[in-house]
């Protein structure tokens, strides 16, 4: 149900207009028991912007008593150039600590470029790790492409809140997801600068009513760039998991990713090759298209463990497309591939997420 904007009459917009018709509301919608209204924002004028959020959230609670009120701010419209020196944030002099206590461990799936099944790999290594027996959570990063909604057919789900929180919903198998696109209309581009990914990202963590977990799946946006410097600056994070195909091409971004988390002491928990080959559905003969074998020699190079190979399936690859996640053949490479992983964090004796 539509909240009626009328209500914000006498709150001005970021251009001294009144907010009950301002383009800026992109949504104010009724779900439950939660009042949610999302806000579109210049980041460079975030600042500005948090008085205007919180007369939102007073006038949500005047006029829809008992019911769990947020005003969120986003930036899915185009913005001013925010430069960054990267320099200076490479690394870090304090570390801020934005891990929810009822959260054991979180772990980031990467990639230095798009394109090399990042989010496949997210999607289906957090579900080995839940049919392993442990307490799940994928949470998409991805700003700018969330996916994570539409692989678990949920791309029309609106979020809903509880005691201020947002609630994240849970799969039949028990696995808890969060994504931006609960949030806002995923048809719209998401175009984001610096401090809306972190405030994003902030948001996830802190303001999202995450069940205890012993493990929270992190699905990063392609490339080295705010979310994950965010993460690795702000978030413990036990290591980063990098995703990439066997092309030369491919490697040479994936090396990207590699030295920037070595470089924010973030551990790499190890490589996966996808697209390794391509399974033919009619006769099971595999072609190695992207070519074989790189992401183990880079492994070896980085002293990183090889966590496995994941084969170009059509099954596989149709899953994903059609909200299926869990219904392909790959699914024994992926229960190997957790294991695995559960094996690396063991060996390294990091049961528990760095401080």
């Amino acid at each position: 149900m539509e909240i009626d904007r009328s209500i914000f009459k006498n709150i001005k917009d970021m251009n001294s207009q009144p907010l009950d018709t301002s383009p800026l509301i992109q949504s104010a919608f009724i779900e439950g028991n939660s009042a949610i209204v999302v806000i579109e924002i210049d980041p460079a004028k975030a600042g500005e912007a948090e008085q205007m959020r919180q007369s939102v959230e007073a006038t949500l609670k005047e006029h829809y008593t008992g019911k769990d009120v947020r005003a969120i701010l986003s930036a899915s419209k185009s913005a001013p150039e925010f430069k960054t020196n990267e320099k200076k944030m490479a690394r870090p002099p304090v570390r801020e600590n934005l891990k929810p206590p009822q959260i054991k461990q979180i772990i980031a799936v990467a990639s230095g470029k798009g394109g090399v099944g990042k989010s496949t790999i997210a999607v289906n290594l957090a579900s080995a790790l839940q049919r392993s027996g442990l307490r799940v959570g994928l949470m998409d990063a991805d700003i700018y492409g969330p996916s994570i909604p539409h692989a678990f057919g949920l791309s029309g789900h609106r979020a809903t809140m509880k005691d201020g929180k947002v609630v994240p919903p849970v799969t039949s198998e028990g696995l808890a997801l969060m994504s931006i696109g609960f949030l806002v209309d995923a048809t719209q581009p998401m175009i984001w600068r610096g401090p809306m990914i972190q405030s994003a990202i902030r948001q996830f963590l802190q303001d999202v009513a995450w069940p205890a977990l012993d493990i929270l799946v992190v699905d990063m946006p392609p490339g080295t760039g705010d979310a994950q410097l965010t993460m690795a600056q702000k978030v413990p994070m036990s290591g980063a998991v990098v995703v990439s195909t066997p092309q030369d091409l491919a490697l040479i971004d994936a090396r990207k990713g590699i030295e920037m988390f070595t470089q924010v002491n973030v551990p790499i928990l190890g490589l996966i090759e996808n697209m390794s080959g391509h399974q033919c559905s009619a006769c099971g003969h595999t072609d190695h298209i992207f070519g074989h074998g790189s992401l183990q020699s880079e492994a070896e190079k980085y002293n990183a463990p090889f966590l496995g190979a994941i084969p170009l399936t059509l099954s596989l690859r149709s899953s994903m497309d059609d909200a299926r996640p869990l219904d392909h053949d790959c699914t024994a490479f992926f229960d190997t591939i957790a294991q695995r992983l559960k094996d690396t964090l063991s060996a390294t004796d990091n049961t528990e997420a760095r401080a």
